[in-house]
């Protein structure tokens, strides 16, 4: 029997909906049914579904707040089934701190919540400067300055690893 999958997702700048598309891409190679909704969008009941996987983006250190909403008000529904938590941040361009119990975000957003997904990730996203308004371009070379990463505001780097992405996807088609 094919069980129906939902992938909710929240991005800022389109990196979390690229790799979403990816993993929704696997699930296709493998003909499993996956929809796909911005978690600002969906207002349907959980319940339909047999397998859930959330992907959020980082932005200042926090994923969005729709994100931790979603899980508080579905929480009992998500311990029934099964689930995935993914997040995408630039702090996971580091190799030690792109695993989910070395990336200080997904560790410190899953003290915020009272939720333990089946499965979780971390992707390095992607920077690209020119895409940001002028604060945020200018807060996040601050922080780059700081971790020593890029600051050349002309830069654009993806530092997704898509392997590790069509990996993850196939993981997901079998949990």
């Amino acid at each position: 029997m094919n069980q129906k999958t939902l992938m909710l997702y929240s991005s800022i700048d389109g990196q979390t909906l690229k790799i979403c598309n990816q993993l929704k891409a696997v699930f296709k190679q493998y003909n499993q049914d996956l929809a796909l909704h911005s978690i600002d969008d969906f207002d349907e009941n959980i319940s339909h579904y047999d397998k859930l996987i959330i992907g959020a983006s980082i932005r200042y250190g926090v994923h969005n707040k729709s994100v931790i909403d979603f899980i508080n008000h579905n929480k009992e529904q998500l311990d029934a089934m099964k689930t995935a938590f993914f997040s995408v941040n630039l702090v996971a361009r580091k190799p030690e701190k792109n695993a989910p119990d070395t990336n200080p975000y997904v560790i410190k957003f899953f003290k915020t919540i009272d939720w333990t997904p089946t499965v979780t990730e971390v992707f390095a996203g992607k920077l690209d400067y020119k895409k940001y308004t002028f604060f945020d371009r200018t807060m996040i070379r601050f922080i780059m300055w700081m971790t020593k990463g890029p600051t050349n505001p002309n830069v654009e780097i993806e530092y997704t690893d898509w392997d590790r992405v069509t990996a993850f996807g196939k993981r997901l088609t079998d949990f």
